[in-house]
C-alpha cells in the first residue's frame, strides 16, 4: 500500500478522528480455501497465534511509540512475563478489576474530559515469536498477501512486525486486520503490540461492564492468494407470497482480471444441489439466482443453506472456493409491525454480555454453545448483543439453532451525558452531534455490518446504547440504511430527545412499566414496540413478568429483552484455598457500583437461577389450558404445527400422579384448537381432595439442544376432589395433658409437646427424644432485603417491621386444658411498632402429638407501610435440612413469581438457597399444602393447612437476619441451624428495575388488613 503509514504517534490516543491507522477495510467473515498448486489439498490459509505470548506492563509515560526498542525484533524480552491469548490482563493478574455502571472509572480521580484520557494509563506491551506456516507462505511466495487479524482487544493497540509498524486500531469488538506481507522474512518472525488501557475510544465504551483489556479474542494470521474473493454480500429472501426464495450477492474479488469464471452452488446441509450459475469474473460480481425451491429459515426452523463460489483461472484450474451458510428469510416493518417471513414476530428475548466468571469476555465456543442451549430450553427466541458485536462463532450458533439477533455497536457513553438522579446534560454528551466523534461511530457500525451481514440470525441492525441522541446518530442511521435498505435499524436513545426519532425505525425503551408501554400502544403508534431493556434481574427479581407477557395482544407490541442473562461475577480463589465469587469493589477499585452487575437469568457458573423459571413458562410459545372436558392449545408459533411434539397428560391425586398418558394434538401455527381428553376424574376423585389436570409439551425426538421427553411448557388445571373427611383419630388411652405452675405440656404416642407462661409459645415438642425446639418461634414481619427492595427503598418504607416481629413483647396468656386429650394456649403479643398492634398465637395441642397453629394480625387501624412478611420462623437443629412439599415448583416462587408446576416436589435447604450475589430473601415457595422437613433418616416435621388456605414456607440454613448481614455468599457462617419460616404472606419481589421501581401494589400485604397463618403440624 502506497499511503500505508510507517511511523506510530501517540497523538492518535486522544484523537477521536484517528481510530484506524493501515487496518484492512471491513469485510465479511466467510470462509475461503484456497487452491494453489505447491500447496496441495485445498487450505484455509490461516495460522492461530492463540497460546503464551510475554507481556510487560509500564504505563503510558514511560514509553516512546516513534522509538520504543520493545517493538525490535532483537529485544531482549526474557525478564517479561507470561500470559495466554486471548485472556485478560486483569484475570491474568497483570492489572486490577475494576466494575462501574454509568460513570466513566477514572471520576474523582481525575475529571473527565473528552476525548483526553487519565494520566494514569497501563500499557501492556505484548510479544510473541512465530514461523509462518509452509502454506501460508507458499500463497505469499505466489503473489498473496498475509494480515494479521486482532479478532478482540481493549482499548486501542498498536502493532508492529520485525520491528516494522503495521497499524493502529481502535473498536476492538470487530477485527483489527493490518497486512503484514512486507514485514514478514524467513524463519522466525517477532510480533510485537502496545495494548492501551484508555484511549479516545474509551469515551464510546463505557458499557455497564466489567473493565477489562489487553486480546481477549483470538489473533491469527490469514494468507489470501493473488485472486481472492474480498467480501461477499448475500441476499437471501424469501417471499412468503410465493413460497419461494431467491438469492443475490455482491462478491468483491481482488485481481479478477486474473481470473476466467466465477461459479455458484447453491447446497443443502446435505450436500444436493439447489442451484448453480457460473459468470465472467469481475471486480463486483453479481451473482442472481431466480427463483428457488427452498425452505424458509426462522427461529423454529432454522433451515440453513451453504453457498458455495468457485473462482476458476484462465488455466481452468479453482483458484479459489468460498463458502457462506445463508438462511432465507424476509424481516420487514409492514404497517407499522415487524415481520419475518410475512408474520407478526414477537421476540422473547434477553440481553445477553460476553462472559465467564473465570475469563471474562474471553469465552469459550462450549460457553457460547451452554448458552444457545439454555436460551433454547427456556424459549428464549432472540438476543440482544449487548453492547458489542459478539464473537464470530455466536452468529454461527444462531443461525443453526435459530435465535434472532439484535446485533449492537460497540457504543455507549453514558458517563457523558448523564449525571447522578439520571439528570441529562446533553452539551457533554458523546458523540452528540460533534463531527469529530462522527468517523469513529459510523466506522463501528460499518464494521459489525459488514462482518455480520450474512447472517440469517441478524434481524435488526442496532446503533449502540445509551448514547443520547445526536446528528452523529442520524449519520450512522443513513449508513445503515444505504448499506442494508431492508433491515431495521434499532436505536433507544433518541427517548431523551425527539426530534431524533427519524434515526430509529422501532419504539423502543428500558424500564418502561406495562402500563406506559400500553398507553403506547394505545394512542395510534407510528413504530413497531420493544423494551431493548425490561425485567431488571438483579437478584431476586423477575416478578410481574407476566404484565408484559400480556401486552403481546396489541400487534404493535414485539416483545422485549430481559437485562440480562448472566450475572457477572470474577471468581477468585482466596488465600485458603476457598473461592468467592467477587463483584465491584472486592478489588480495592474506587469508584465502583459493587453488585450491580449481578443481574442475570443465569448464574455467574452458568447454572439457571430460580428466576429463569418463570422466563421460560412465560416465554412458551404454545400455551396449554387444561379443563374436566379436554384441553386448549394455543400455539403462537409463527411457522410450525404443534405436530412433531409429544403431549404427556397427567392426573395428580393430591400431587401424586396417578394417571399418565401419550398424545398428539396437532395444532397449526397461529391457531387455537380444543381437544377432547377422557379424564378418569370418576376414578381418582373419591381419593383426593383435589386433582390436578396436567398436559405438557416435550420433544419428540432429540434436538442438539435437548433430549427427548424434554419439556417445554406446560398447562395444569385443579379441580375439586371429594375424598371424605378423615373420622377423628381415637385418642391413645396413655395420653397425659398437665397444666402446670409455669408450663403446661401434653404427652402421647411418644411425643411431648411443653407450652411455656413465661416464655410466650411453645419450648418443647419431641418425639423419641428428639427435640425440634431450640428456642421459642419468632414473629416474622420482615424478610432480608431483595436487590429490588433496596434500589426502591422498601428498606427505609418499612423499617418499622424490621424488628415489630423480632422484638415483638407477649403482653398476656392464657393456657387451658380443653379436655381429657387437648391442651390450648393462647398468646396475645404486641408487636414492636408505633401502632403496638396486637397479634395473637394460638397453640392446640392434643395427646396424638399433633399441634393446632394460628397466627392472627387483626389489621391496624392507623395508618402505616405494607408489610414485607407476616408468619413465624422457627429454628430446628440443622440435621433437619430435607424438604418435600406439595405446591407449585420446584423452584421458588412468590407472589408475583409463580408460573411453578403444581406438584410434589423433594429439594433441601441448602439448594434451595439460591446463591444471589449479594445474600437476600430465597427460597421461598407459595401456595404450600403441605411441607415435611427431615433428616436424612426421615424423621421430621410435617406442616400442613389446616383449613383450604394456603401458606408460604421456606427451609434455609440461615435467618432472615443473617442474610441481610452479609455482603458474599461466603460471609455467611457454617450453617448450625435451620430456619423455617411459615409465613400467612410475603410481599412480591418486583422487577420493572432495581433502582426505582417498588413492587406492584397487588402484591403487597396492606397493613389494614386482618391476616391469618392456619397450619397443623405433627412429628415424623
Amino acid at each position: 500500500m502506497a499511503d500505508k503509514i510507517t511511523t506510530a504517534s501517540a497523538a492518535w490516543l486522544t484523537d477521536p478522528t484517528v481510530f484506524a491507522v493501515n487496518r484492512t477495510p471491513a469485510h465479511s467473515n466467510h470462509v475461503t480455501f484456497s487452491h494453489i498448486p505447491a500447496i496441495g489439498e485445498p487450505s484455509d490459509l490461516k495460522q492461530s497465534l492463540d497460546g503464551e505470548w510475554r507481556v510487560e506492563m509500564v504505563q503510558a509515560s514511560d514509553i516512546d511509540l516513534e522509538e520504543e526498542p520493545f517493538a525490535a525484533e532483537d529485544f531482549d524480552d526474557s525478564a517479561f512475563g507470561r500470559i495466554d491469548v486471548p485472556s485478560h490482563l486483569q484475570n491474568a493478574g497483570y492489572m486490577n478489576h475494576k466494575y462501574v455502571n454509568i460513570q466513566y472509572p477514572w471520576d474523582g480521580h481525575e475529571n473527565p474530559q473528552e476525548p483526553n484520557v487519565p494520566e494514569t494509563n497501563h500499557v501492556a506491551l505484548y510479544r510473541r515469536t512465530f514461523t509462518v506456516a509452509e502454506r501460508l507462505d507458499t500463497a505469499r511466495q505466489n503473489g498473496g498477501t498475509v494480515s494479521i487479524t486482532f479478532h478482540g482487544m481493549a482499548t486501542a493497540i498498536y502493532v508492529w512486525v520485525n520491528g516494522v509498524f503495521v497499524g493502529y486500531g481502535e473498536d476492538g469488538y470487530t477485527p483489527n486486520e493490518f497486512d503484514i506481507t512486507e514485514a514478514l522474512h524467513d524463519g522466525e518472525n517477532v510480533v510485537a503490540v502496545a495494548c492501551y488501557e484508555y484511549a479516545s475510544a474509551s469515551w464510546l465504551e463505557d458499557q455497564d461492564y466489567w473493565r477489562l483489556h489487553g486480546l481477549f479474542r483470538s489473533v491469527e494470521l490469514a494468507a489470501q492468494p493473488h485472486v481472492h474473493i474480498e467480501d461477499m454480500k448475500v441476499e437471501a429472501d424469501w417471499n412468503p407470497e410465493t413460497a419461494t426464495g431467491s438469492l443475490d450477492a455482491l462478491l468483491a474479488v481482488r485481481n479478477a482480471k486474473n481470473a476466467a469464471t466465477v461459479s455458484a452452488t447453491l447446497k443443502d446441509l446435505s450436500g444436493n444441489v439447489v442451484w448453480e450459475t457460473a459468470l465472467a469474473a469481475s471486480d463486483e460480481t453479481g451473482i442472481v439466482s431466480g427463483s428457488l425451491d427452498v425452505k424458509p429459515w426462522s427461529a423454529e426452523s432454522p433451515a440453513l443453506y451453504e453457498l458455495q463460489v468457485v473462482v476458476i483461472g484462465h488455466d481452468g484450474a479453482i483458484v479459489e472456493t468460498a463458502t457462506q451458510r445463508v438462511g432465507f428469510r424476509r424481516f420487514r416493518i409492514e404497517d407499522g409491525i415487524m415481520k419475518l417471513n410475512g408474520k407478526r414476530v414477537v421476540f422473547k428475548g434477553a440481553d445477553r454480555h460476553e462472559f465467564d466468571a473465570k475469563r471474562g469476555r474471553a469465552i469459550t465456543r462450549q460457553d457460547m454453545i451452554d448458552d444457545i442451549t439454555f436460551c433454547k430450553r427456556h424459549n428464549i427466541n432472540a438476543i440482544r448483543t449487548s453492547h458489542y458485536p459478539n464473537q464470530e462463532y455466536w452468529y454461527d450458533l444462531c443461525d443453526e439453532y435459530g435465535i434472532y439477533l439484535i446485533d449492537e455497536t460497540n457504543l455507549e457513553t453514558h458517563g457523558s451525558w448523564c449525571l447522578p438522579g439520571d439528570v441529562v446534560t446533553e452539551d457533554s454528551a458523546v458523540p452528540g452531534s460533534k463531527p469529530e466523534w462522527e468517523g469513529a461511530c459510523v466506522d463501528r457500525v460499518n464494521s459489525m455490518m459488514k462482518r455480520d451481514y450474512n447472517h440469517a440470525s441478524v434481524v435488526i441492525w442496532s446503533l449502540g446504547n445509551e448514547s443520547y441522541a445526536g446528528d452523529v446518530f442520524r449519520a450512522m442511521s443513513v449508513h445503515v440504511h444505504e448499506l442494508d435498505p431492508n433491515r431495521p435499524v434499532h436505536y433507544e436513545g433518541v427517548t431523551h430527545n425527539r426530534k431524533y426519532d427519524d434515526v430509529t425505525d422501532i419504539e423502543s425503551r428500558m424500564y418502561a412499566h406495562a402500563d406506559e408501554i400500553e398507553e403506547y400502544l394505545k394512542s395510534d403508534p407510528k413504530k413497531p414496540y420493544i423494551s431493548c431493556e425490561y425485567m431488571h434481574a438483579m437478584g431476586n427479581s423477575v416478578g410481574n413478568m407476566d404484565e408484559y407477557v400480556a401486552l403481546e395482544r396489541y400487534p404493535q407490541y414485539q416483545g422485549g429483552f430481559i437485562w440480562d442473562f448472566i450475572d457477572q461475577a470474577i471468581l477468585v480463589r482466596l488465600p485458603d484455598g476457598d473461592e468467592r465469587l467477587c463483584y465491584g469493589g472486592d478489588f480495592g477499585d474506587r469508584p465502583s457500583d459493587y453488585e450491580f452487575a449481578g443481574d442475570g437469568i443465569v448464574f455467574a457458573d452458568r447454572t439457571p437461577s430460580p428466576k429463569a423459571q418463570d422466563v421460560k413458562q412465560l416465554y412458551a410459545n404454545v400455551r396449554i389450558v387444561p379443563g374436566e372436558t379436554g384441553v386448549e392449545i394455543a400455539n403462537d408459533n409463527l411457522f410450525v404445527s404443534t405436530a412433531d411434539y409429544v403431549f404427556v397428560t397427567r392426573v395428580l391425586a393430591d400431587g401424586e400422579p396417578v394417571w399418565q398418558a401419550e398424545q398428539r394434538f396437532d395444532v397449526p401455527a397461529g391457531e387455537t384448537k380444543h381437544f377432547d381428553i377422557e379424564w378418569p376424574l370418576e376414578a381418582y376423585r373419591g381419593q383426593a381432595n383435589e386433582l390436578t389436570l396436567e398436559v405438557s409439551q416435550r420433544l419428540a425426538a432429540a434436538e442438539e439442544w435437548a433430549s427427548k421427553g424434554y419439556e417445554l411448557s406446560f398447562g395444569q388445571t385443579v379441580v375439586a376432589g371429594s375424598k371424605p373427611v378423615a373420622a377423628s383419630e381415637t385418642k391413645p388411652v396413655d395420653g397425659i395433658v398437665t397444666v402446670g405452675r409455669w408450663n403446661a405440656g401434653v404427652q402421647g404416642s411418644g411425643r411431648e409437646i411443653l407450652l411455656s407462661r413465661t416464655q410466650g409459645g411453645i419450648v418443647s415438642y419431641t418425639l423419641d427424644g428428639r427435640e425440634f425446639v431450640l428456642r421459642r418461634p419468632t414473629l416474622t414481619t420482615f424478610r432480608a432485603l431483595t436487590d429490588n427492595d433496596r434500589g426502591a427503598g422498601h428498606g427505609y418504607d418499612r423499617a418499622q417491621w424490621v424488628g415489630a416481629g423480632r422484638y415483638a413483647k407477649c403482653v398476656n396468656n392464657t393456657i387451658e386444658q380443653v379436655n381429657d386429650d387437648t391442651l390450648k394456649a393462647v398468646y396475645e403479643y404486641e408487636l414492636a411498632t408505633p401502632q403496638r398492634t396486637h397479634v395473637t398465637i394460638t397453640y392446640v395441642a392434643d395427646t396424638t402429638g399433633k399441634l393446632h397453629l394460628s397466627v392472627d394480625y387483626p389489621g391496624e387501624t392507623q395508618e402505616a407501610p405494607t408489610i414485607p412478611a407476616f408468619g413465624l420462623e422457627w429454628t430446628l437443629p440443622v440435621e433437619y435440612s430435607n424438604l418435600r412439599f406439595y405446591g407449585p415448583g420446584p423452584d421458588e416462587t412468590y407472589a408475583d413469581r409463580k408460573h411453578a408446576k403444581l406438584g410434589i416436589w423433594n429439594t433441601n435447604a441448602y439448594d434451595d438457597h439460591a446463591p444471589y450475589l449479594m445474600p437476600q430473601e430465597t427460597g421461598n415457595h407459595e401456595d404450600v399444602r403441605w411441607a415435611e422437613i427431615t433428616d436424612d433418616a426421615g424423621h421430621g416435621m410435617r406442616v400442613s393447612r389446616h383449613g383450604e388456605s394456603a401458606f408460604a414456607l421456606s427451609l434455609q440454613p440461615y435467618s432472615a437476619f443473617m442474610l441481610e448481614e452479609a455482603q458474599h455468599q461466603d460471609e455467611l457462617p457454617a450453617p448450625k441451624h435451620m430456619f423455617l419460616r411459615v409465613l400467612a404472606a410475603q410481599m412480591g419481589v418486583g422487577g420493572d428495575d432495581s433502582w426505582m421501581s417498588p413492587v406492584h401494589p397487588q402484591y403487597h400485604i396492606p397493613a389494614d388488613k386482618p391476616l391469618h397463618l392456619d397450619v397443623d403440624i405433627e412429628l415424623i
